[in-house]
């Protein structure tokens, strides 16, 4: 057939045009026909995870002859060159996957347009790899052969878990870096004293390292705890096919499956204890997600204590200098905005929305199945996918180019009363507050008003300062 002709395929409700070059078939056209086009794609990490489902259970098949020996080697190449296909996606080389994988994030069904489609795929490239027309199913069939011992049901979750596993890895990777960034800051301006700040206020002198410090603390108890979250998704339902008690697949097949998943992808999965449990409950995703809207509300936290500490530079804080990224302005000449700081605020703001989805998604589940995992899966990936992409962002366009504006730091510090605090013990509360009255009244730096009033020299005063902060003058 020629490009622009068409084939007739049929399903249960009909018959439809599939354009003659199309490696999709009619369930995966009817999806598109019914669905909203909503401009987004299905993950490529979620393609990919899927076609190692479909690899480990064509094996799996083959081994226990339960498919023919020429069928199992034409849908195993098939596979291993869609693999290939998804892989240049992921890498950012070709866009070609969503040639093919046509269907939209945003299904109904439970996620069986999306098998559907990976099926006809897997089948007319094992067809045309075969010699024959896409669309001969008499000789490979999607659902016959490719779907052979699977239901939607239990690959979908599975495929969403791999997927999961891999970008909660590349998350806590970034996580990781963030932190680096964060410790190495912490350990350059560990010398640099400043006006600490409470409820907005000036409060008791800080480092600048310290501040550092803390975010850094904040980033690595993330870390650890989405490094520990993996182990909630290591455990998949494959072999259970609709609703978890494996009708229709062969007990050898439901016993080695999840062995040959394993091979493939290299994780440590495993076939979960109750099947059925895992194919209906998604509660997993929801504590998983949890950790990661957590580690969201951290970064957002040290992004606007950025934001404020740069802020003016004139006109406000600007104790520390952020690297200029673009031009902030079309209207006012030289200015700079904290875009990327903006940036990450806004993706960790959209995985906060993602939560209540999530949430709302899990437990919307009706008796053996959830049907709405596809929102579930779109969201929880995208979340994964642009936190990390962000963090990145973070460390490596922000965090490594922030300077220390010294001269504004100590200016800061000696106009607060910042050292109010450190000199109660000696000279009462009662004292020293009224001093602090007096420097607010009159516009002057503390410091000054305490050297007139003979109390300290500026020399006691630095030496008060240091060793209050554990630093050597």
């Amino acid at each position: 057939m020629m490009d622009g002709e068409k084939r007739i395929e049929k399903d249960s409700i009909g018959k439809l045009e599939v354009p003659s070059n199309a490696y999709y078939g009619i369930h995966s056209l009817r999806s598109q026909i019914n669905f909203p086009d909503s401009e987004e794609r299905i993950s490529p990490w979620f393609i990919k995870a899927y076609l190692q489902v479909k690899l480990a259970a064509v094996t799996t098949n083959a081994k226990l002859e339960l498919m023919s020996n020429e069928k199992s080697k034409l849908i195993t190449r098939a596979i291993e060159d869609l693999l290939e296909e998804t892989e240049h996606t992921i890498e950012g080389k070709s866009l070609s996957i969503y040639e093919k994988i046509i269907v939209d994030p945003y299904q109904g069904g439970a996620g069986t347009s999306l098998n559907l489609n990976i099926n006809e795929v897997i089948a007319n490239k094992a067809l045309e790899l075969a010699g024959s027309n896409f669309g001969d199913y008499d000789f490979i069939h999607p659902i016959d052969d490719v779907n052979l011992s699977q239901s939607t049901n239990d690959t979908y979750i599975t495929a969403l878990k791999i997927a999961s596993i891999i970008l909660l890895r590349k998350l806590t990777e970034s996580f990781a870096l963030l932190q680096g960034r964060l410790q190495e800051k912490e350990k350059e301006y560990g010398g640099i004293i400043k006006l600490g700040r409470t409820q907005l206020q000036d409060a008791v002198p800080i480092s600048l390292g310290q501040e550092f410090g803390a975010y850094a603390q904040a980033i690595a108890r993330d870390r650890w705890r989405l490094y520990n979250a993996e182990e909630r998704l290591r455990s998949v339902n494959l072999g259970g096919t609709a609703i978890g008690n494996s009708i229709s697949a062969d007990r050898k097949y439901v016993l080695s499956v999840n062995n040959e998943l394993k091979k493939i992808t290299g994780l440590p999965i495993a076939k979960a204890e109750d099947l059925i449990d895992t194919t209906q409950n998604l509660d997993v995703f929801v504590e998983v997600h949890g950790l990661v809207k957590a580690g969201a509300c951290s970064v957002i936290k040290i992004c606007n204590d950025l934001r404020l500490l740069s802020s003016g530079p004139q006109g406000g804080i600007g104790e520390i200098i952020l690297q200029p990224m673009q031009a902030g302005s079309s209207i006012m000449p030289g200015k700079v905005n904290p875009v990327i700081p903006e940036s990450v605020i806004q993706i960790c703001e959209l995985v906060k929305g993602h939560d209540v989805v999530i949430s709302n998604v899990a437990s919307a589940g009706n008796l053996e199945l959830n049907a709405f995992s596809p929102l579930l899966a779109h969201l929880f990936l995208k979340s994964m996918k642009m936190l990390s992409d962000s963090l990145t962002s973070l460390a490596e366009k922000c965090i490594v180019g922030i300077k220390a504006n010294e001269k504004r730091c100590r200016e800061n510090l000696v106009r607060s009363s910042a050292i109010a605090a450190l000199l109660i013990n000696e000279f009462g509360y009662d004292k020293i507050a009224e001093l602090v009255k007096e420097a607010t009244e009159k516009n002057e730096a503390f410091v000054e008003v305490i050297k007139r009033n003979n109390l300290l020299s500026q020399k006691e005063i630095n030496e008060l300062i240091s060793s209050s902060m554990g630093i050597e003058n």
